[in-house]
C-alpha cells in the first residue's frame, strides 16, 4: 500500500471529519478508500464502463394495489436471466417489501431495475450496482473438511463463474 499526502482546507477537512464521525470510521485512510472506490465506481457506471454487473434492487408496494402484484412477478418472470434471487417480506396487512439480487449487463440491470420501480404503487425503490469483473474458471473445491469417497477419487474439475467486484 502507497502512502499519499492530500492538502484539504479547514472547512472541508471539518465536513469530512464530522463525516468520519458519523459513519464510525476508524481513521481517515479507510474513509478516504471508501470515498474514493464510491466515486470511481460512481465514474465507472456513469460511463458505461462496465459491462456487467451484479445489483440489489429494493422496493416497497401495497399487494392490495390493483395488479401490481401480478404484474410485479411478470416482470420478474420475463427477467429470469437478470434475477438470481428475490426476497419477500411482509411489513403489514397492506405493504410488502421485496429484495431481488440481480446480475448481469449493467444496461439490462439498469433497466429492469427502472421498470420495476415505475410501477403504479412501488414505493421507496432503491437499486445499488456494483461493477465486476467475470472469470471462466474450472477447479475443484475439495471436501471442505469432511472426507468420505464418492465413488470418483479423480473428481472432475466443474467450470463455473468468479464474479469479482471492481476495487
Amino acid at each position: 500500500m502507497e502512502r499519499v499526502t492530500v492538502s484539504l482546507d479547514d472547512d472541508l477537512l471539518e465536513q469530512f471529519d464530522g463525516f468520519i464521525r458519523r459513519k464510525g470510521y476508524m481513521n481517515r485512510s479507510e474513509a478516504v478508500r471508501d470515498v474514493l472506490r464510491d466515486r470511481l465506481q460512481e465514474d465507472r457506471l456513469s460511463e458505461n464502463n462496465a459491462p456487467l454487473c451484479v445489483a440489489c434492487l429494493s422496493y416497497v408496494y401495497n399487494h392490495h394495489e390493483r395488479e401490481l402484484a401480478r404484474r410485479i412477478a411478470e416482470i420478474q418472470h420475463a427477467h429470469h436471466d437478470l434475477i438470481r434471487s428475490t426476497m419477500h417480506v411482509h411489513l403489514d396487512h397492506d405493504s410488502c417489501l421485496e429484495v431481488s439480487m440481480m446480475e448481469g449487463p449493467t444496461i439490462a440491470v439498469r433497466e429492469l431495475a427502472d421498470a420495476l420501480m415505475a410501477q403504479t404503487g412501488v414505493r421507496h425503490g432503491r437499486v445499488n450496482v456494483v461493477p465486476v469483473d467475470v472469470t471462466v474458471t474450472s477447479h475443484t473445491h475439495g471436501h471442505r473438511g469432511h472426507h468420505h469417497d464418492h465413488g470418483d477419487e479423480t473428481a472432475k474439475p466443474a467450470p463455473h463463474f468468479h464474479t469479482s467486484p471492481k476495487t
